[in-house]
């Protein structure tokens, strides 16, 4: 009997809150390296479930912004917002199972409860659920007569951690911190929820991203397990940081991409920076995304955090 191998399946994912940056074009480069080098298929989704702090005109500027580093994908772009319905069928899979309870605490209750912040390798500061709410309610209409507020729906977390094999980073036994949200107060889905059911419909096999990202995997498995669907492998990056040591901000400059383009930087020059910060190209390379195809290798990227100065070989078209 013949066996075919199954292509691999990433995605880019951004969200239209804020506008591209360096960062965020790393990590994009290099999921579509890794799904491109193994001839796999690659898909685009628009993240804008957070209604309220999508800027106007950001899904097209994201678009643009991916077409002019050099970037593709297969199929049209998915906009999450569009596909509200999955998540809800998602929600009443766990419901059947009992996972879920109402919750009206507010974010400022939670953190005055909490006993301390819970802190995952000094990248993500998060407040540990104290269970306020568990067994507190019978169901969604008793919990808003009650309080008058809208409640929002928490997973019931039955196990202080999940252990997983990152394909970057190594064996990883990952806390969870405590009952997590699953669909907010006006009822959008969260986004650790919307993520999985989006990943798992697409048939995604890979998610490569940066490690900011790491401490939400475990509460993401948790729900491929729950949801009884297979969940993708996971390769989390180094971030790239300021001289100082910390993550891309403001205090570093304007790294967006709107800013090169401004600029009259070329795409060619910011992908041969991107690839020399992650270990693939020479320094001062101008190059396309197709150029560093060849020989592409997840090793080849350094372990530690890429430091960017802002004084690099980035340079103007003709």
């Amino acid at each position: 009997m013949e066996h075919h191998k199954i292509s691999p399946v990433g995605r880019l994912a951004p969200s239209p809150t804020g506008v591209l940056h360096l960062g965020n074009a790393r990590s994009f480069l290099m999921a579509w390296l890794s799904i491109r080098s193994r001839g796999g298929i690659l898909r685009l989704r628009i993240e804008d479930i957070d209604g309220p702090r999508v800027r106007s005109g950001a899904i097209e500027q994201t678009i643009e912004d991916l077409q002019w580093l050099g970037l593709d994908w297969d199929g049209e772009p998915e906009i999450q917002t569009e596909h509200l319905s999955r998540h809800e069928k998602a929600l009443e899979v766990l419901q059947q199972q009992r996972l879920v309870y109402p919750c009206t605490c507010s974010r400022r209750e939670v953190e005055q409860a909490a006993s301390a912040p819970h802190e995952s390798e000094g990248i993500v500061a998060e407040t540990i659920y104290p269970g306020t709410c568990r067994d507190r309610w019978q169901d969604e209409k008793h919990a808003r007569s009650e309080t008058g507020r809208d409640p929002a729906l928490r997973l019931r977390v039955m196990e202080p951690a999940v252990a997983f094999d990152d394909q970057f980073t190594g064996p990883q036994v990952g806390e969870l911190s405590g009952d997590f949200v699953v669909r907010k107060r006006d009822g959008t889905p969260s986004y650790q929820l919307a993520v999985v059911v989006d990943d798992a419909a697409a048939g995604v096999t890979e998610v490569l991203r940066a490690d900011d990202l790491l401490s939400s995997t475990p509460r993401q498995l948790l729900l491929y397990r729950h949801l009884g669907t297979a969940a993708p492998r996971f390769i989390h990056l180094p971030l790239i940081v300021g001289p100082d040591g910390r993550r891309l901000a403001k205090r570093h400059g304007d790294t967006s991409l709107a800013r090169y383009r401004r600029e009259g930087v070329s795409a060619q020059s910011l992908v041969g920076t991107l690839g020399y910060l992650s270990g693939l190209a020479d320094e001062g390379t101008c190059c396309r995304p197709e150029d560093l195809l060849d020989g592409f290798q997840l090793d080849r990227i350094p372990r530690e955090p890429s430091v960017w100065d802002g004084r690099s070989h980035l340079e103007a078209d003709d």
